[in-house]
């Protein structure tokens, strides 16, 4: 059996694990993937030549280099299905929810940051659940389902980036900065509770130095959002809200992107 490194240097949340865990689950010849986050690392078991591992990879685009490859004789203990469904389970309930939250109280307070925030928690509902139906699945069940999700989520930053326009040319409701910060701190903490039960998660892996990273791109979105909240009360403006809107639709928008990468 071969042990191959890979260096992934874009490779600093959950989200992008699960995205290469679906997209190198064709390869029968891998038997273990140790992820190594904080140092944006990549280790792969597996037997035969790692040439083919690495160009799957590159369709990421998460800038993938590889580094070594060497003989191993480690054996390797699989994670049991069962385990990895109710651990899918539990953050995607608790993305879902938030996304229906924030919806919710953003179209409410007239708030683009909040409505552009909760389609980021979508973005990762819709990320767990393609690892979810991945998990036992068959490579066209999952092809399918991320063509659908990619198209679906574009569709929707589409949406709300045209909103974002007409608001900036139009004269609209200033939205309401307190339910802005109250929904996006409890955004955040749901946001923290995943990212901590998937690192828990990994018997092998469980850096606590890496929350910083795991959350890092949720916490900028969550807190510029914070912010937009406090320079609309500061400036009596609507534009903070709309400039944070525009740069997590453009996010979700990304994320899309590389969510139809799986599907080729």
């Amino acid at each position: 059996m071969q042990k191959t490194i890979f260096n992934i240097t874009k490779m600093d949340c959950p989200s992008e694990e699960q995205l290469i865990r679906m997209k190198l689950q064709k390869f029968d010849e891998i038997k273990s993937l140790d992820f190594d986050i904080p140092n944006r690392k990549l280790a792969v078991h597996h037997n035969g030549k790692p040439e083919p591992i690495h160009l799957a990879l590159n369709t990421l685009n998460l800038d993938t280099s590889l580094v070594s490859t060497e003989e191993s004789r480690v054996e390797i203990e699989t994670d049991t299905s069962n385990k990895q469904r109710k651990l899918l389970w539990t953050v995607l309930i608790i993305n879902f929810l938030f996304f229906g939250l924030e919806m919710l109280f953003g179209i409410f307070s007239n708030s683009m940051g909040l409505v552009a925030d909760s389609l980021d928690m979508l973005a990762d509902s819709i990320v767990y659940g393609l690892a979810l139906f991945a998990v036992g699945g068959t490579i066209t069940r999952k092809n399918n389902i991320a063509k659908f999700a990619g198209y679906f989520q574009i569709l929707l930053a589409v949406i709300g980036f045209v909103e974002v326009v007409r608001r900036f040319i139009g004269i609209e409701k200033m939205p309401d900065f307190q339910t802005m910060i109250i929904v996006s701190v409890l955004a955040l903490i749901a946001n923290v509770i995943c990212l901590y039960l998937l690192q828990k998660g990994k018997s092998k892996e469980a850096h606590m130095q890496a929350s910083m990273i795991f959350t890092s791109n949720d916490v900028i979105i969550n807190s510029g959002v914070i912010v937009a909240g406090l320079l609309v009360n500061w400036l009596n403006s609507g534009y903070p809200d709309l400039i944070i809107g525009a740069i997590v639709f453009i996010i979700v928008a990304r994320g899309a992107y590389r969510i139809l990468q799986l599907a080729k």
